[in-house]
């Protein structure tokens, strides 16, 4: 027996009757046929450039910022004032010196110096105290600190022994200007140019030896070198207040120079020629060209060098770093100079 339902038409197969009269289908469409509003100006449309425009000129003489806007539509600039004098910036740019010898020997060369620095309860020592005494002598601020502060000024990795100056960058002299100060002095030259070296305890221990074995200074290139850090400084244990380090903006036309004026170039490479002790230009001229720890000697560089030189090491050995290899070739040179 079907079910009094079953009669019904199912959902959705009966046509609506319209409420109004009947239309075709064109009368479907009749309002979207009907004519719409006048199309706004450009200005009115706050999305079109124009009306962006417009918007950003009302806001600006809202703020009293001038005159109404010209005739194409963007506001009119008032005339420029006459520009002031801008005070010069100040940079927060600083060195930290840390170490009690790398201190003491900083303030005896007279260095620019900011601040010193003193941890509370420092034992004195005798250079603690001839270091309080250069800088009372010369109007120094003493800051007491506690070590916390000391470390953070000089790294959580230096070892300041209590003591730190604050100076400000270090200012670089030109190479050729270095090589005339040493000529001047009726000295020969004995300098080192740094190829690439960018461990700055390298470089610390470089002009350690320039100091200790005659030397007169120290360069390194303007790019890809390490420069005098605050960990430089550490490792020099005070000879960079007394070793003038120069940069050069390019190290081969450098040493081209320094050859144009007499100054045999000798470059220090393990697999190098000559060995050092074997070296027949030890009393002349000489600029001593070290390479980066890992790769050595630059192409460039090489080609420059009027010879390269060799530290006989044993086999076992690899290869000696930057530092230690030319403390070693700086003593050969100044034991063959003593030689009369």
């Amino acid at each position: 027996m079907k079910s009094s339902g079953a009669n019904k038409p199912r959902a959705g197969a009966v046509r609506k009757v319209s409420k109004g009269a009947q239309v075709g289908s064109g009368g479907q469409g009749r309002q979207a046929l009907e004519g719409k509003k006048p199309t706004p100006k450009a200005e009115d449309r706050p999305y079109h450039p124009a009306g962006k425009r417009k918007a950003a000129t009302e806001r600006f003489v809202a703020a009293g910022g001038g005159k109404r806007p010209s005739s194409n539509g963007a506001p009119q600039r008032p005339a420029r004032q006459q520009s002031r004098p801008q005070r010069p910036k100040q940079t927060d740019e600083f060195e930290v010196v840390t170490g009690r010898n790398s201190v003491l020997e900083a303030l005896r060369a007279k260095i620019p110096v900011t601040a010193l620095y003193i941890a509370t309860r420092i034992e004195y020592d005798d250079r603690v105290k001839e270091i309080m005494q250069i800088a009372t002598k010369r109007g120094l601020p003493i800051l007491e600190v506690m070590r916390p502060e000391l470390d953070r000024l000089g790294g959580f990795d230096s070892v300041h022994q209590g003591v730190a100056l604050k100076v400000p960058p270090y200012e670089y002299a030109h190479p050729t200007d270095l090589l005339d100060k040493v000529v001047s002095r009726g000295q020969v030259p004995l300098l080192v140019a740094l190829d690439g070296v960018t461990d700055p305890r390298n470089l610390g221990a470089i002009i350690r030896s320039v100091a200790a074995f005659g030397g007169q200074g120290v360069i390194v290139p303007q790019r890809r070198s390490v420069g005098l850090t605050a960990a430089a400084w550490k490792t020099s244990a005070g000879a960079a207040a007394r070793t003038p380090v120069a940069m050069a903006s390019n190290l081969t036309q450098t040493l081209k120079a320094f050859k144009e004026r007499g100054v045999f170039v000798l470059g220090l490479d393990g697999d190098g020629d000559t060995p050092l002790p074997e070296l027949s230009w030890a009393k002349e001229p000489l600029v001593v060209v070290v390479g980066s720890e890992g790769k050595g000697l630059s192409r460039l560089v090489t080609e420059t060098c009027d010879a390269i030189v060799s530290v006989p090491i044993n086999a076992a050995t690899e290869s000696l770093n930057a530092g230690i290899a030319a403390s070693v070739a700086l003593y050969e040179i100044s034991k063959q100079r003593a030689k009369k």
